[in-house]
């Protein structure tokens, strides 16, 4: 029993040699072998400024990229704004023959109030024409039941000619740029009495 204890022990001690870290060495009892293979490492000085030249590198590029971001910010920020500035410029183009024809139906002498009045209708449709081609539409109103994203109501008028709610007359015409409401069209409301 003993001879199996005494097995295990050395077992135990043989594993535990192969466990234990070797001594510290100095630098007096290397071996010139050892001494020569220490050498060989990079000296830890090198790596050091290897690992400084990189970072100076990251950092310059870095910094060479906030700069070309900073331009392209720039840029678009002023592109934008020319933009703005002429976006108005296909519109006005548009209406600018319309202008000329109000210029030249002042500057005519009308025979007659009724030839000037036909050379007026004749600019409105010119404008509407023109107003059209831009995608601005007349909200229509006459006769529709009172929207109050379309409508603005001016009076409420106790009337048995329309249906309770429906717009009774327009005042002034409302306008949408395709979707968009540019202005309300201001209009007169019915309200049937109770009857």
């Amino acid at each position: 029993m003993q001879a199996k204890k005494h097995n295990g022990s050395s077992t135990d001690a043989a594993l535990e040699l192969d466990h234990e870290l070797p001594p510290a060495e100095n630098d007096d009892d290397r071996t010139p072998r050892e001494s020569s293979s220490v050498s060989d490492a990079p000296e830890p000085q090198s790596e050091i400024e290897k690992l400084r030249a990189e970072c100076a590198a990251y950092l310059d590029r870095a910094a060479r990229i906030q700069a070309e971001f900073e331009n392209f910010r720039k840029r678009n920020a002023k592109a934008q704004e020319e933009y703005r500035e002429y976006a108005l410029a296909d519109a006005l183009k548009a209406l600018l023959p319309i202008l000329d024809s109000l210029d030249n139906a002042l500057k005519t002498n009308a025979a007659s109030l009724e030839d000037f009045h036909s050379g007026i209708e004749l600019i409105d449709k010119q404008f509407h024409d023109a107003l059209a081609k831009l995608g601005v539409q007349p909200v229509s109103t006459e006769g529709q039941p009172f929207d109050p994203n379309l409508h603005q109501a001016i009076q409420m008028v106790d009337t048995n000619e329309a249906e309770d709610n429906h717009v009774l007359d327009e005042l002034q015409r409302g306008y949408k740029l395709k979707d968009r409401l540019l202005r309300p069209a201001m209009v007169r409301v019915a309200r049937n009495p109770k009857n």
